[in-house]
């Protein structure tokens, strides 16, 4: 019986593999024959065994260089086993690595310190601290740098950037408690900065701060009364003040009080080109201004508002109000009170008050040693003011602001006949800002109007701007601008009353923190609306005020003023030249 197909095949196959080898260098060794024989040189490496033997090891591609480190892993493989069967070792199962956790030289977390990340969640050592050391606070987040638990070099103010010489200056050495350097020493309290390091410090009574001063002045005035043709006199001034505050947690009453009295050596003159002086022969002025004011906190947003006010002063010296031959100014009493509240809803604030004033004048005396009452410009106002604001956003508050009232006179007619009770009242719109700490003020306009009982004085009408601004130009420089509008009396006939226009401007600048100079201007008007008078003001005003230390100052004044009248022989001007010292506490 044969054998099958598939034998044969396979038996020739194996054939062929044997005798393949032989036939191969049967064929080079024909194809050689034909060229001309050459024998090769020998050389040691001909026997070199290893692998690359033929070439050198300097000129091998694969040549490990300088910037390479020699490893166990650079080592060439080993050649496999030829007598092993390649089946055989396929069938070799791997080593287990069950159990068997790889080292890398270096224990888990090791460069973590007391603060970095630890893979087995250790628990940390906290770092010890001195007895009474603050606790220092912990980090933000991951990325955050850790709090330091040495205390600062110093407690007891900023850090600067730029110390300047005298911090390095030679000094006598403080104690490390008062340096606050002592490790383990509480921080102190930082102290407040102190705007004026030459301020009046005040003293406590109880839980009310109280400051105090008394300026002493003396020097010349060339026309102390105003007049058309001056008359100058030395003078003298003595201005008080006080400043009473409360220091409460809830609540508030605040006392401010500033006096003055201007004093003339000499006289005027009692007449003039035979006709009696519109100036008073003594010109001494007296002037104070106080208030007191006071806040009851019934809630938080709620609060009870209350003032009481005082003005003594007398007429400005140059105004048509002066009767011709006083023998001194008369002085009148403003006085008054307002009660009111203060509602919050959220941003929005309403204010609200009532208001009862009373102006009295005292009588005339004049230089024949007799005496004109003044009961006819006696009077009583009575009215309200109401104010809604909004707070739009940090530094901005715009407001409404809307008065009225009436006046009522202790006679119905004055000296001229005219009948001056009225009722009028202004309305108008503004914001309060502050931008930084930089730009401070509030600014408003409006319109004011006043009717009067008697039909020969026409009302009293016109726009109103009142506004404060202060502007820290820098450190040592500040600029201030203030502008009001005010109705008031006057006694001149077939006027209705005196609209009055002040407008003033201030540059202050500290050439050291005890030398500073004042520069001011003050531009107003004032229109008699009914006679076609108008008068204009200008003063110019110039202090430079010396600091021994926060108790005496030393200030010197010089100040012009130029009055321009619409009516003939009305105009004057003057200077003022003044010199004093400043005692406070």
């Amino acid at each position: 019986m044969g054998s099958s197909p598939g034998n044969g095949r396979s038996k020739r196959a194996q054939f062929l593999r044997a005798a393949l080898p032989c036939l191969v260098p049967c064929v080079a060794l024909t194809a050689l024959g034909s060229a001309p024989a050459a024998a090769q040189s020998l050389t040691p490496d001909l026997f070199n065994p290893n692998r690359g033997g033929f070439a050198s090891p300097e000129t091998l591609p694969t040549r490990r260089t300088a910037g390479v480190p020699q490893a166990p892993s650079d080592a060439l493989p080993a050649m496999p086993d030829a007598s092993a069967d390649p089946r055989k070792r396929q069938q070799t199962p791997a080593t287990s690595r069950i159990g068997q956790v790889p080292t890398y030289g270096l224990p888990a977390a090791t460069g973590a310190s007391s603060s970095g990340y630890d893979s087995l969640n250790r628990k940390r050592q906290q770092p010890k601290l001195h007895p009474g050391q603050p606790k220092p606070k912990r980090s933000a987040g991951p990325g955050s740098p850790v709090p330091s638990t040495t205390p600062p070099a110093s407690t007891l103010g900023l850090p600067r950037l730029a110390p300047p010489p005298s911090a390095s200056a030679n000094k006598a050495p403080v104690p490390a408690a008062m340096a606050g350097t002592v490790p383990g020493q509480p921080q102190r309290r930082r102290l407040k900065a102190d705007d004026d390091a030459f301020g009046a410090v005040g003293d406590y009574a109880g839980s009310f701060l109280i400051k105090g001063g008394l300026e002493l002045s003396a020097g010349y005035d060339t026309n102390p009364t105003r007049l058309n043709k001056p008359v100058g006199s030395p003078a003298y001034v003595v201005a008080p003040d006080l400043l009473v505050v409360s220091d409460w947690e809830r609540h508030a009453l605040v006392a401010d009080l500033r006096g003055s009295f201007t004093g003339y050596t000499n006289n005027m003159p009692a007449s003039i080109d035979g006709f009696a002086s519109p100036s008073p022969v003594e010109a001494n002025r007296p002037d104070f201004t106080g208030h007191i004011d006071g806040r009851l906190d019934v809630t938080r947003d709620f609060k009870l508002l209350s003032q009481l006010r005082l003005r003594l002063a007398t007429d400005n010296p140059g105004s048509p109000n002066v009767q011709a031959g006083l023998q001194r100014y008369p002085v009148y009493a403003a006085y008054g009170t307002t009660i009111g509240f203060d509602q919050t809803f959220n941003r929005f604030q309403v204010a609200a008050g009532a208001t009862v004033d009373r102006t009295a004048y005292t009588d005339s005396k004049l230089t024949d040693g007799s005496t004109f009452g003044n009961t006819d410009r006696d009077f009583n106002q009575y009215g309200g003011v109401g104010r809604f604001s909004y707070d739009l956003k940090p530094g901005l508050k715009p407001f409404v602001e809307i008065q009225g009232d009436t006046r009522v006179h202790d006679l119905a007619a004055d000296r001229n006949g005219y009948f001056r009770d009225s009722n009028g009242g202004y309305a108008k719109v503004g914001t309060s800002f502050e931008f930084s700490r930089i730009l401070i003020g509030e600014i408003s306009v409006g319109y004011s109007a006043r009717n009067y009982t008697d039909p020969r004085l026409s009302q009293l009408a016109g726009l109103l701007t009142t506004g404060s601004l202060i502007w820290n130009a820098s450190g040592l420089t500040t600029v201030k601008f203030f502008t009001d509008t005010q109705i008031a009396e006057t006694t001149v006939p077939g006027s209705s009353g005196v609209l009055v226009r002040t407008y003033s401007a201030e540059v202050d600048h500290d050439f050291r923190r005890w030398l500073t100079a004042v520069g001011k201007f003050t531009y107003g008007t004032l229109d008699y609306q009914g006679q076609n008078r108008n008068d204009k003001t200008y003063s110019f005003e110039s202090n430079l005020i010396y600091k021994l230390n926060r108790n005496i100052w030393v200030k010197g004044t010089l100040r012009h003023d130029i009055l321009d009248s619409s009516v003939a022989g009305s105009s004057s001007q003057g200077t003022v030249v003044m010199l004093g010292v400043r005692l406070q506490n």
